[in-house]
């Protein structure tokens, strides 16, 4: 890899229909007015050869926690997500509203949400049944005075009994709520009279059922983002002397709705309202999405599983539970390869369905990040998956973040130099 000297800006950007997008990342400045936001620094270009190709890699701050915080509705725990910043950034730059934005590997539905709070239509798609339950709610907005009546409405029944045992998370009384919920929510998707209020509901309990603070359901426990084992959970209990009390899950389930609407605008509402009304949310593999018409996505922004970091079924099974979710059958339709070969054969076929569906002309902006310690850096491998399918690479870039004070003082820290990066691959359908 080799390396430019970015030319000095003296003006802010504030426009790419004049100049190349690879102009417009290589010279790129913040536009923030104020003076707590403002920086300057200056892009770093390289180049990365592959495929006897010179691939330019952007090195800089292209959104920040500097900028303002990302919208409250956003605020779902789910491991490995990325920060609604990112998606935004593709979404301003590459869409104009009514554009058609897609994610294949959804998570939680950061570019789902943000896109839509943007004023564009949206496509949805991951093999994890969770993702549906995390994403779609939040778009069908239910008022506050909905969700508090239709709580009030659900039945504690007694009678029930837990067919695991769950007593190292929750007090009996809290389980007997989480188990009459959990029975509610099933009686309703059976009769298939689930509606927006059952489904954020459903949203939010399977969000709150365990965590680190008294705003979820569990005993302490972290993190928040997936469940430990049973016998972990009981070891954490006899290392903090601890063990499950009380928590009103009703009230639990309405402060984190309140907490999720708290910044959220009339306008940022119809926006949602209006991206749902048309919203197309697929579960299923991400190379076979013939529900979606050739040429007709403005720009795709993802991040896919990376090898083996994550195992579905261990994270994921007290979420499935509650939710009659086959945590083991779901798993193995997930692509966690342990070899980069295997990885990246399946990512094949996802980049020429990315390509047959992308407008001409398109994007992909592919979040890939480090895995394993930083020996394999991904992008080295996607921009070859890329350009087989047919795309052409706009670039590598590396949005590095350096840490804020507060961030140090709380021990966050990813190398040396006290920064952190995410690292997209941007491609274009010529």
């Amino acid at each position: 890899m080799h390396t430019v000297a970015n030319q000095n800006i003296s003006t802010v950007t504030t426009s790419v229909k004049n100049r190349s997008i690879s102009e417009y990342l290589a010279n790129f400045v913040f536009e923030e007015k104020d003076d707590l936001f403002a920086t300057d620094n200056k892009t770093i270009v390289e180049f990365l050869s592959i495929q006897d190709k010179e691939i330019p890699v952007f090195i800089n701050e292209y959104w920040t926690s500097k900028q303002r915080q990302s919208s409250s509705i956003h605020e779902i725990s789910y491991r490995a997500c990325f920060k609604a910043q990112l998606p935004r950034f593709f979404i301003q730059l590459l869409t104009k509203e009514n554009d058609i934005v897609y994610d294949p590997f959804a998570g939680r539905g950061t570019t789902i949400i943000e896109a839509a709070l943007l004023d564009r239509n949206v496509i949805g798609n991951d093999v994890n049944p969770l993702s549906r339950i995390l994403t779609l709610p939040r778009l069908f907005i239910p008022s506050i005075s909905d969700i508090e009546l239709r709580l009030s409405e659900i039945p504690m029944k007694k009678s029930l009994k837990s067919d695991i045992d769950l007593s190292m998370f929750y007090h009996p009384d809290t389980l007997l709520e989480i188990l009459s919920i959990r029975h509610y929510l099933q009686t309703r998707a059976k009769s298939k009279k689930e509606d927006n209020i059952d489904a954020w509901i459903r949203m939010v309990s399977t969000n709150r059922l365990t965590g680190h603070s008294k705003g979820f359901f569990s005993v302490y426990s972290l993190p928040p983002n997936q469940a430990l084992s049973a016998e972990k959970q009981k070891k954490v209990n006899l290392a903090r002397n601890q063990k499950p009390d009380y928590r009103n899950t009703k009230e639990l389930i309405l402060r984190k709705s309140e907490s999720l609407l708290s910044d959220i605008s009339n306008q940022q509402i119809k926006n949602l309202s209006m991206a749902a009304q048309k919203v197309k949310f697929f579960t299923k593999d991400a190379r076979d999405t013939s529900e979606i018409k050739s040429q007709t996505v403005q720009l795709t922004v993802t991040s896919p599983p990376f090898l083996d970091v994550v195992q579905y079924a261990e994270d994921n099974w007290l979420r499935c539970w509650f939710n009659h979710i086959d945590a083991k059958k779901v798993e193995k339709n997930i692509t966690m390869s342990k070899r980069i070969e295997d990885w990246s054969y399946v990512m094949q076929d996802v980049f020429h369905e990315l390509f047959r569906i992308t407008k001409n002309p398109g994007f992909v902006a592919f979040e890939v990040g480090e895995v394993r310690g930083g020996k394999i850096k991904l992008e080295e491998y996607v921009v070859p998956l890329g350009l087989n399918a047919g795309f052409e690479c706009i670039g590598i870039m590396i949005n590095q973040q350096e840490f804020t004070k507060t961030a140090n003082i709380w021990g966050v820290s990813n190398n040396k130099k006290g920064t952190n990066t995410n690292r997209i691959v941007l491609f274009r359908k010529p």
